[in-house]
Formats: C-alpha cells, sequence, structure tokens
C-alpha cells in the first residue's frame, strides 16, 4: 500500500502553530506533499522542518514569503529534483519531485492568477511551460517502468460540480474555460495522459472540497472549491482504492484554509 496526502498548508510556520505538528504526527501517509509553505528552510521550527521518521525537501521560493514546497517521506528518496527545467518559474517555489520505488511523487502550486493582472499572464505561462512537461515526466517514467502522481494545489476547478457556486465564478481565475480547458488537456488520454483520482473514485460527487475561503461561513456551508488534486498517470490511478478529503470537523479546527487530500494506492 502506499497512501499519499496533499494540502496547502497556508503558511507552515503558522500551520504548526495551528495543528499541523499533531496531525502530522498522527497521519498513515507514506509521502505528504505541501504547498505553499512560504518559508526557507532555516525558519521553519525543528518539529517541521525535519520531523522524526521523516525525510524532507524543501523548494522554497526566492521571493521571501511567498509560494514554496515541499514533501515528505518515510523512506528516503532514490533522487529529488526541484524545478521542471523553466529559467521564469525554477526559481519560484512551485514544483519538486521525488523518486521513491517504482512511483514518482510530486508537489505543485500553480499559480492562483487574477483576471485582468500580470498575476494571470504568469499563471498562462506556467501552464503553457508545464503541460509539455508533464508529457515528458509520464513518458521518462514508462521508459523505466515507473508511475507518477502529480499532487498538489492546481488553483483550477475542472468541472462544475467541483466548486459549489460555479454560476456565480465563470468569470473569475481559477473557473476560467481556458484554465478548465487546460486542466481538460492534462487529463486528456490522448494529450497529458493523466488521471485525476478523486474524481475517477467519485465521477459524479459535489466536491469533495478542499478549500474554502476564511471570508463569511463558506466552511460552515461546505461552500468551497475542489482545487487540490492528485493527477496520476493511468496505471498508478487504476490501482488507487481510496480518495478523500480530511476536512476538519469544526471551523475551530481548522489549521488551513485547505484540507488535506489523500489517496490509498494498492500497488
Amino acid at each position: 500500500m502506499l497512501t499519499v496526502t496533499s494540502v496547502n498548508v497556508n503558511g507552515l510556520r503558522a500551520a504548526a502553530k495551528k495543528g499541523f505538528v499533531e496531525w502530522l504526527a498522527g497521519t498513515s501517509a507514506d509521502a505528504v506533499c505541501l504547498q505553499e509553505v512560504r518559508a526557507e528552510e532555516a525558519q521553519l521550527p525543528a518539529e517541521v522542518r525535519a520531523p522524526e521518521g521523516w525525510f524532507t525537501a524543501h523548494a522554497p521560493a526566492a521571493a521571501k514569503g511567498r509560494a514554496g514546497v515541499s514533501l515528505y517521506t518515510r523512506r528516503e528518496p532514490d533522487a529529488v529534483r526541484v524545478g521542471f527545467g523553466s529559467s521564469e518559474f525554477d526559481g519560484s517555489g512551485r514544483y519538486i519531485e521525488a523518486d521513491l520505488p517504482g512511483v514518482t511523487v510530486a508537489s505543485l502550486y500553480l499559480p492562483s492568477g487574477e483576471v485582468g493582472t500580470e498575476r494571470q499572464d504568469e499563471k498562462y505561462r506556467f501552464m503553457g511551460e508545464f503541460l509539455p512537461y508533464l508529457k515528458g515526466l509520464r513518458e521518462r517514467a514508462a521508459a523505466d517502468g515507473r508511475e507518477v502522481v502529480v499532487c498538489g494545489d492546481w488553483n483550477i476547478a475542472h468541472r462544475e460540480v467541483d466548486l459549489k457556486n460555479w454560476k456565480a465564478n465563470k468569470k473569475n481565475a481559477g473557473f476560467l474555460p481556458e484554465e478548465r480547458e487546460w486542466l481538460g488537456q492534462v487529463l486528456d488520454e490522448g494529450e497529458g495522459g493523466y488521471v485525476d483520482v478523486v474524481r475517477a473514485l467519485h465521477p459524479e460527487q459535489e466536491g469533495p472540497y478542499s478549500w474554502w475561503s476564511y471570508r463569511g461561513r463558506a466552511f460552515d456551508n461546505d461552500s468551497g472549491w475542489r482545487i487540490d488534486y492528485q493527477i496520476a498517470t493511468p496505471g498508478l490511478a487504476a490501482k488507487a482504492v481510496k480518495a478523500y478529503v480530511e476536512r476538519a470537523a469544526t471551523h475551530g479546527e481548522r489549521w488551513s484554509d485547505h484540507a488535506p487530500v489523500t489517496a490509498v494506492y494498492e500497488l
């Protein structure tokens, strides 16, 4: 069995004070992918920088206090790679991958974007570079007899069933037609060739949402977005026996505005 969890921690130092440390101590995951760490390794407290029983790899952003991705694995990876060969984005703390036996696990934090701003242009540039990389990664892994799972905050709700208020968000970043079409390409058998693991196991379920705004009563009303994914090669996706969102019991017990997304693979 291989259990993989992905979560946007919305600042790891803050999350550590609110319950992340206790969650990590209690998880049965073999690999944990973190996004929006927002700290350099030296700034992290020891219990999250290098917790007992875990091998850690951190990829902070060059811009202090922004982005940042990390990987925690129970066994030492055979190799760790930061970035995907992009001159613009490899120092932005948005992608890290590690080779475990038979599978490459990656943590992705795709730019969130904002309509009508440079942030949206940045998002489109990232998407434009990342899809060819994903195809190459899948092909290289297949040649080596390996599978791939790219976990993280993709900042796109793919289908209407992936966010509560989809009608009101049709012109907002995260649910724009161009973004949804691009994610569709990632998941197209003849294009990207990947599978949305949670959706494959729960084909018509609303959500399960993984992000809720801190504003209003979004969490209490389950008015959320499903933007955190485990996107896997078909061979690995076919071995997923369950996938779920670890939604906090109450608003007060949350340690991030995202919830962990976990999948269990029977290898």
